[in-house]
């Protein structure tokens, strides 16, 4: 990242103290250069000069001539104390040679304090001015001071910087350091560390490997003039030199690395911001989510439930059909993407709380109202509503099925009676007795007295009338009214009718003493032709009345009847015969005796044409109604059919579905094998359950043909096409939910390190304290189970260790929760003092930071998520923009500030 450099070069005054032997092969390697080529010792002449003055000029003076500048020990002295930040001995003044190698041999002293020992290098040497021995006094101070405490990835001194300088190039084209001499001399490599630190600096994309002399001074002036790194090398030598100077090129090159120091821990400090940040982010995203699905799935069942809770009965059956269909297509259509809503937020619940628990988050809890619980609450509610609303919606069915059958009943014996009934009224009040003879009179009270045997025949109709009317009113009849006034008229008539045949009765008793003679052929056939024409109207009326059925029992308890019925027909038909044989008599009689017949039987409004005409309709009737019954016969037998194929399906299902919940369960109790042995297992069982997925949808088009049959009961299985939907959608919860806690335990395994064997130790310990074997443990189990483990369990520390495996007060652990907290000890991760400590770096020591720093050095999305959520920084220190990352840090973690 583009972040400023510190200009001045500053070194680390801790060491590691280099052994003996180590700093003997350094010395043994400069032995053997002094046999090497001059233009190596010039590059170092140049290089260890320069090197020196970027340290002396901070005293305030410098060198120009190397062999003969540091012979009196002064400024020798000097360097070390700058480049070490310690007194040496006091030098002494005098200029004499036995003065010079006094202070020599001071300098020489102090870097033999610091662990190195020098060989073949004497005060004298330097004194007398040998070029080769300061240059290999100046290389020993080098490699003490500046390369020595250069650490990258568990490797130092040279080896720690060529790692360093490989690392930072890596990127860039026709680039491959591998040596401090020829992978230099292109220049490339010191322009792509000037730009990998400060891109503002150079164009690395115009530079070219065919001029290295231009690209090495372009390297030289940048570093001279915005790094403060003195030029210390000649891009001419360099180029010109087989191999160049490896001490030179290690020297210049281990100035680049003291000044991007800075730089490398602020990117640090960074790198870990960003990713603590980023998983913040993805919490947060996920906490949204969550937020967002369980609103949308809250706000539809509270639109659902009041549709359900609708009850106003429709007064059609067309219409409450129409409802019935709605109503499927919810269950068909609507719900089932809101099960699987329901379950994608239960899953996605649990991973988020995993992802918390894993990054040393605090719990997930979402807004009020939206909890897990709250949603599984709600779900049940409508669930329950769903219910009801479907038993209403049948028994409406019913009874609108019950009210149409009724409605046509009364109106077709009201109708019977109303035809029945006219002209009664003014039949009962006339006076003809009045004028009438003996003989008529007889005739006018034995005919009187047939009425009353049919009104009292009809009193059972009037009341059965009467009893559908109110059944009706019961039943919440739509068009009631209309049926009550009907009634009412009825019963009034009716009462009439008692009230003028009673009148009419006293009348001709009155007079009967007056008329002595009746024609007993007349009066009985009046009598006889009466009942059987009674018989008649009933046998007819039975033969057209409708009846409605659910079974084929029932259906053949009709047949039954009505075949009793025709067993009785022969001996109404005698009962005809002797009728017209009355009639017949009656006739011969006349013809014998010359006797002048009246245009009718006096006794009875009924002739034998009447009653053969009854009887003809009757036995027309009879097979319309063997018709009738045999076609209802047949539509039960085909829904008996129905039943059948829907139980035989429904008792191989309902089974199956209880036996996949069983091995589901022995899966995810099996400790036998490892998490990846139950996540297969349990994905064979998914496969198996979603091809199973065509026997439901079977089933279901079953119980829709029973549906549009109206056939409401089952003998022959227990299973209802609720029992199966709910068993299923508890199968898919309970395998979604299985595979989601094997992979969260996956999950956990890996990021805490936890190997098998302590997985099934877990389990089994576990298991063994499921006494429910239901996959969760009671807190008086769990705690039996920790004391089983050894722990010393106080009510204190129990009730701490409750909050852990238990945050929302559930009353149970599940062995996700068991697994956290048996684990959560060992667990390695971020915590708010080490993002403490990273904002302290980037903000340079301060107690806030400013929004200039956090967007200097982080990535633009995370600075501005810190931006947004930081608060002002009150301490005294504070100047305007500060921001206060303290208690930023600390609510990351859900820690309050001390």
């Amino acid at each position: 990242m583009g972040t400023q450099v510190e200009t001045h070069v500053q070194y680390n005054h801790s060491y590691v103290v280099t052994s003996t032997e180590e700093y003997m092969a350094q010395e043994d390697d400069w032995d053997r250069d002094l046999l090497l080529d001059p233009a190596w010792e010039k590059q170092q002449r140049k290089t260890f000069t320069a090197w020196c003055n970027s340290h002396l000029r901070k005293a305030g003076t410098q060198i120009e001539n190397i062999e003969d500048d540091f012979r009196n020990g002064l400024k020798l002295m000097l360097l070390l104390e700058v480049i070490s930040g310690e007194r040496l001995p006091k030098p002494d003044k005098g200029k004499m040679r036995f003065h010079k190698i006094a202070n020599v041999n001071k300098a020489l002293d102090f870097i033999s304090s610091k662990g190195v020992k020098l060989v073949s290098i004497g005060a004298e040497e330097i004194v007398d001015g040998n070029l080769k021995m300061t240059l290999g006094m100046i290389w020993t101070i080098i490699l003490r001071f500046a390369i020595q405490d250069i650490s990258v990835e568990e490797t130092s001194a040279k080896e720690g910087l060529l790692l360093w300088c490989q690392r930072k190039t890596a990127p860039y084209r026709n680039v491959n350091v591998q040596n401090f001499h020829i992978s230099w001399k292109d220049g490339l490599a010191l322009c792509a560390l000037i730009h990998r630190h400060r891109p503002d600096l150079i164009d690395y994309a115009k530079l070219r490997k065919d001029d290295p002399i231009g690209n090495l001074n372009t390297a030289f002036e940048v570093a001279e003039k915005y790094l403060d790194i003195p030029k210390m090398l000649d891009a001419e030598d360099i180029v010109n030199t087989p191999k160049p100077d490896e001490k030179a090129i290690m020297t210049y090159v281990s100035c680049f690395y003291h000044a991007f120091a800075g730089a490398e821990q602020a990117e640090t400090a960074a790198n870990r911001i960003c990713k603590v940040l980023a998983v913040n982010q993805e919490n947060e995203k996920l906490m949204e989510e969550y937020e967002k699905l369980a609103s949308e799935l809250l706000e539809w069942i509270r639109r659902t439930i009041p549709w359900l809770e609708n009850r106003v009965a429709e007064k059609s059956m067309s219409a409450m059909r129409r409802k019935l269909e709605d109503f499927r297509d919810y269950r068909r259509v609507h719900k089932p993407p809101r099960v699987q809503e329901k379950c994608q937020l239960e899953i996605n619940f649990n991973t988020l709380q995993t992802k918390l628990r894993l990054s040393n988050r605090p719990a997930f809890m979402p807004s009020e109202g939206k909890m897990v619980s709250d949603i599984a609450n709600a779900w049940k509610g409508l669930e329950q509503v769903e219910k009801g609303y479907e038993e209403w919606l049948l028994t409406e069915i019913r009874r609108l099925e019950r009210l149409d059958h009724l409605a046509e009943k009364f109106k077709q014996k009201a109708t019977l009676h109303e035809t029945w009934t006219r002209g009664k009224e003014e039949a009962l009040t006339l006076r003809d007795y009045e004028a009438a003879s003996l003989y008529e009179v007889r005739a006018l009270l034995r005919r009187h007295e047939a009425f009353e045997s049919d009104l009292a025949a009809h009193q059972d109709r009037v009341e059965q009338i009467a009893a559908i009317a109110q059944e009706l009113n019961e039943l919440d009849y739509h068009d009631a009214a209309s049926v009550n006034s009907r009634c009412q008229a009825i019963c009034d008539q009716w009462d009439t009718l008692g009230t003028l045949t009673q009148k009419r009765r006293d009348a001709l008793e009155r007079v009967e003493k007056l008329l002595e003679t009746i024609d007993q052929l007349y009066l009985e056939f009046a009598k006889r032709a009466a009942p059987f024409n009674n018989w008649l109207d009933g046998a007819s009326e039975d033969l057209q009345d409708m009846f409605i059925v659910h079974s084929i029992e029932e259906i053949q308890t009709l047949i039954t009847a009505h075949e009793q019925f025709k067993a009785t027909l022969p001996e109404a038909d005698k009962e005809r015969a002797a009728i017209a044989g009355i009639q017949a008599e009656v006739q011969k009689i006349a013809q014998t005796y010359g006797i002048k017949l009246s245009a009718g039987n006096p006794y009875s409004a009924l002739s034998h044409l009447d009653i053969a005409s009854k009887w003809d309709t009757v036995k027309q009737l009879v097979p319309h109604r063997d018709q009738t019954l045999q076609e209802e016969l047949a539509r039960q037998q085909a829904n008996e059919r129905l039943r059948r194929q829907f139980a035989a399906q429904a008792n191989i299902i309902g089974p199956w579905i209880q036996t996949k919940m069983e091995e589901i369960g022995h899966v995810s109790a099996d400790i036998s094998g490892s998490l990846e042995d139950q996540m297969n297992h349990l994905k064979q069982h998914e496969q198996n359950i979603i091809n199973y997925k065509t026997n439901i949808d079977k089933l279901e088009g079953d119980h829709q043909l029973i549906q549009e049959a109206l056939v409401f009961d089952n003998k022959h299985t227990s299973y209802t096409m609720e029992h199966i939907r709910v068993g299923w959608e508890q199968l898919l919860t309970t395998i979604a939910r299985t595979i989601n806690e094997v992979e969260n335990q996956i999950l956990t395994r890996d990021a805490k390190g936890i190997s098998q064997e302590q997985m099934n130790e877990f389990r089994a310990s576990f298991n063994h304290f499921d006494r429910k074997r239901n996959g969760m443990m009671d807190p008086d189990d769990f705690r039996a189970c920790l004391i089983s483990m050894g722990y010393d369990l106080g009510e204190v520390e129990f009730a701490r260790i409750m909050t852990l495996v238990d945050p929302n007060n559930t009353g149970v652990v599940t062995f996700q929760a068991f697994i956290d907290f048996m684990t959560r000890e060992t667990a390695e991760t971020d915590t708010a003092e080490q993002v403490m400590a990273s904002f302290k770096i980037l903000a340079s020591d301060k107690n806030y930071i400013t929004v200039e720093e956090l967007r200097r050095e982080l990535p633009p999305e995370q600075a501005e998520y810190c931006i947004t959520r930081m608060t002002k920084y009150v301490g005294a220190d504070s100047v305007s923009g500060a921001l206060d990352y303290v208690s930023f840090s600390n609510a990351l973690y859900g820690e309050s500030d001390l």
